[in-house]
């Protein structure tokens, strides 16, 4: 090989690092740099994700439909239920609701419309869905998201700690405690709570209310506060619930990590016992925890139905219930794919995003 081919051929292969010899470069997929491999191996990745995350959407979208129609009860009928109806009158409103087409007609309109983001119109509301939907939105995100970010960080903290002295009493308490609270039931709970410390027992007064977001009679800071009043106890019911399984979590992988060798020679270099766990030990433990935490943001979304419920609180899973006792068939169609697709993004997001924390992922 000559001195004058081989920059040629090396031009000509762009993007591969030359070793320095004098023999030409290798043409074809292997002439691409590591960092063109990698690139390369994650896109093929997130797009495996991404089209795998497309299909469970559909999945979902189908699902809806079809699912809520195996509830028994008529929506008609349960609408006019108690009044003077003719059969006239019914057979309009069934005409309304496109109830009368065959089930099949029915199908493929809904998943026309719903793939252009129109869901219907609520039954029971007469407004379109997705309205409905935004209303209760922020409601949700307050009580759920408030009580997401205390319970994750609660979790990860006492999860760190537990494991950091494991089998002390110390360890065995928390673990012992946070599975009692996890095997809870949420409504059970938050029933408790209400008797307790809404309408008091015995020297107890009752100090929190029973339920809703606000009282309605306060304006500016008082009703900030009013509103914080309102969310003690469906957010101590949320966060006990559910802060044990990311303590749990957090505290397997930091078990896992702390025979390793980098933490004895960090230890061997002099750090503090304290500086071992927060500089070394747990950035390392908290791939697993960060997986769950998409997971857990994705039903902060969701909401939670039974807490909402107990607390008549004025969010999305108050709206699922009262459209699941019509059935409101559009309204809760709506409402189980917008909570499907929350997870599901959520989801695809910490499957994309975690090879870029762990290289190891998606080889």
């Amino acid at each position: 090989m000559s001195s004058e081919t081989t920059p040629a051929l090396l031009k000509g292969s762009a993007g591969v690092e030359s070793t320095g010899s004098d023999g030409p470069a290798p043409a074809g997929p292997s002439a691409r740099s590591p960092r063109s491999r990698s690139t390369a191996a994650y896109a093929r990745y997130a797009a495996g994700k991404l089209a795998g995350a497309a299909v469970s959407l559909f999945a979902v979208l189908v699902t809806s439909f079809f699912l809520f129609r195996l509830i028994p009860g008529d929506p008609v009928k349960q609408m006019t239920g108690g009044r003077q109806v003719s059969t006239e009158q019914i057979a309009a409103m069934r005409r309304e609701f496109g109830l009368d087409l065959p089930l099949w007609q029915q199908f493929t309109q809904y998943c026309g419309k719903a793939l252009t983001g129109d869901f219907g119109t609520s039954y029971q509301f007469r407004a379109p869905v997705l309205d409905k939907i935004a209303e209760a939105l922020p409601a949700t995100l307050l009580l759920t998201g408030t009580a997401f970010v205390i319970y994750t960080l609660l979790g990860i903290w006492l999860g760190a700690r537990s494991a950091w002295r494991n089998g002390s009493a110390g360890d065995r308490a928390n673990t012992a405690f946070a599975l009692t609270l996890y095997s809870v039931p949420s409504f059970w709970l938050g029933l408790l709570l209400i008797i307790t410390l809404s309408v008091g027992i015995g020297p107890i007064p009752g100090l929190f209310p029973t339920g809703g977001m606000e009282s309605g009679d306060t304006e500016g800071f008082d009703r900030v506060l009013d509103i914080a009043h309102h969310m003690v106890l469906p957010v101590i019911t949320l966060v006990a619930v559910e802060y044990a399984r990311t303590l749990l979590v957090m505290r397997s992988s930091l078990l896992d990590e702390m025979g390793s060798d980098y933490l004895t020679t960090a230890r061997a270099k002099g750090l503090r016992d304290d500086l071992v766990r927060r500089k070394h030990a747990v950035p390392n433990a908290m791939l697993p925890t960060v997986t769950l935490l998409f997971v857990n943001l994705g039903t902060t979304v969701a909401g939670a139905i039974l807490v909402e419920t107990v607390f008549s609180w004025p969010g999305l899973g108050g709206l699922f219930y009262q459209a699941l006792s019509v059935p409101d068939l559009p309204l809760v169609q709506a409402l189980f794919f917008v909570f499907a697709a929350a997870v599901i993004l959520m989801n695809t997001l910490a499957d994309v995003i975690y090879p870029l924390l762990d290289p190891r992922v998606g080889r």
